[in-house]
Parts: C-alpha cells; sequence; structure tokens
C-alpha cells in the first residue's frame, strides 16, 4: 500500500511523532519506581511485616459472651495447630465487656493461661482497667497490657497482621 502524502506534511509529521515518542517516554517513566523514592518509603512496621516468614495474627475480644471467649481461644488454638505454633505470632486483644475473661475469677482463666504458655500474647486494656477501676492485682498473671485495645488492633493491623474478632 502507498501513501500519497505531499512533501510539505512530512515536517509536521516528524514533529508529530517526535511529540507522541517523548508523551510516551514520560508516562512510561511516571509508571514505573525510581530507586530509592516510592519503593523505599514504605513503613519500617509495613516492610517488616513483609518480610518476615511467620504468620501474624490479632483476635479482638469485647464480648462479654463466655461463649465468644472460648470460641476466640478455640480459634487461636486452631491456628496454632495448622501452621505451627512457632509459625505463627498470635496476640488476643481483650478491652471493654470481654474483659471478665481475664480475671482471676474467668472461667477462661485455665484456657487464657494455657494460650500464653504456648506462646500466645494475651494483652487487657489498661483503659478499660481504669473505667472498671481494676487492678493488675485483679487480673490473671499470665497476661500483659496496653494503654488502649482499639489502638493496639490499629498498630497490628498496620504491622501486618491478620485482624479476627470471633
Amino acid at each position: 500500500m502507498q501513501l500519497n502524502i505531499p512533501a510539505h506534511h512530512f515536517g509536521t509529521l516528524r514533529r508529530h511523532a517526535t511529540a507522541l515518542s517523548a508523551a510516551v517516554a514520560v508516562c512510561l517513566s511516571l509508571a514505573l519506581p525510581v530507586p530509592g523514592h516510592a519503593a523505599d518509603t514504605v513503613q519500617p512496621e509495613i516492610a517488616a511485616a513483609r518480610t518476615s516468614d511467620k504468620e501474624k495474627v490479632v483476635f479482638q475480644v469485647s464480648d462479654g459472651d463466655p461463649k465468644k471467649w472460648n470460641l476466640a481461644l478455640n480459634n487461636v488454638k486452631n491456628v496454632q495447630e495448622a501452621l505451627g505454633k512457632d509459625s505463627v505470632d498470635i496476640e488476643v486483644v481483650v478491652y471493654g465487656p470481654g474483659f471478665d475473661m481475664l480475671k482471676l475469677e474467668s472461667a477462661a482463666g485455665n484456657r487464657v493461661d494455657d494460650a500464653v504458655a504456648s506462646g500466645v500474647k494475651v494483652v487487657a486494656c489498661e483503659n478499660t482497667m481504669a473505667a472498671q477501676k481494676l487492678t493488675k492485682g485483679d487480673m490473671l498473671k499470665s497476661i500483659g497490657y496496653v494503654p488502649a485495645g482499639v489502638t493496639e488492633l490499629i498498630q497490628k493491623q498496620k504491622q501486618g497482621y491478620a485482624y479476627i474478632r470471633p
């Protein structure tokens, strides 16, 4: 096929082709990562979570129902059995009405202690403790503490933890 293009149009076509090539080059350069920039500006906790070989799971317990406590503890045990307890970091964050699960007289106290003994981190919200006028002496000895349960959940999710609320 032969095109009949007048000679005086070749200059215009050449300018359009050059402009189109430049536009494509600019678009491609914006689409590709530049070393030392966007790819390297990931927050350190997220970058660490991406490189870890361990699975990470955070469970929320904020219900006052002992059936929910047992469900959460069953889920924790199932995750450990399925993935291997040394292959997963598990944290259970307890606040609000779920707090009774962590008191010394809790019906779930033995199960909480067993979970901690198996490598699970169980933490109590200090805001809930203050609201309920509780001290660490009222709580199971095996647990840990965080200033605020909700913000602990936020931080864990930022660090790459999967979030579960049974």
